[in-house]
């Protein structure tokens, strides 16, 4: 459980063909035009920022305030798996003794930004173990689950693996 991060957590929520690959360290990102924007936006927000991306254990934080943990999207394409990524940062703050909200900040290419707040209660922490123990058991499998083809598979780094 402590080995996975938020990019794993989010995966899973995405596709669990992705998160199998990503976590058996078959990394095809590399390739990828939309994770290259992704990180160019942390860099910006980065610089303009001394409070910028926190690592702690196995996850990295964007931004970490007196009431929030802070992350950052591109999109609001995947709405789900970016809160389990939140709940996930947020339980590993809790652990460390410090307590946050969750705040997810959408950074459409108008550069229109929307937010999100995102609380780690009782009930989404005990659904965040129960998807911890699920990811495990998925990543440490012999084999990855068959893909399943949909519409955002062909914007994915890893679609050439799984449909050609």
């Amino acid at each position: 459980m402590n080995t996975i991060t938020g990019t794993l957590i989010n995966y899973y929520f995405h596709c669990h063909t992705q998160c199998w690959l990503h976590a058996n360290r078959l990394n095809l990102e590399d390739n990828s035009e939309d994770v290259r924007i992704g990180k160019v936006l942390h860099e910006i927000n980065e610089e303009k920022s001394k409070q910028a991306e926190i690592k702690i254990d196995n996850v990295k934080i964007d931004k970490l305030t007196k009431e929030y943990l802070v992350e950052l999207k591109k999109s609001d394409s995947d709405p789900e798996a970016v809160k389990w990524q939140v709940l996930l940062y947020l339980y590993k703050l809790k652990q460390k003794g410090i307590e946050r909200k969750g705040k997810v900040e959408y950074v459409e290419k108008n550069h229109n930004t929307k937010s999100e707040i995102i609380e780690l209660d009782e009930a989404n922490e005990q659904a965040l173990l129960s998807v911890l123990d699920a990811i495990t058991t998925l990543v440490t499998s012999p084999t990855p689950p068959p893909p399943k083809f949909e519409n955002k598979c062909k914007k994915c780094a890893y679609y050439e693996y799984c449909f050609i």
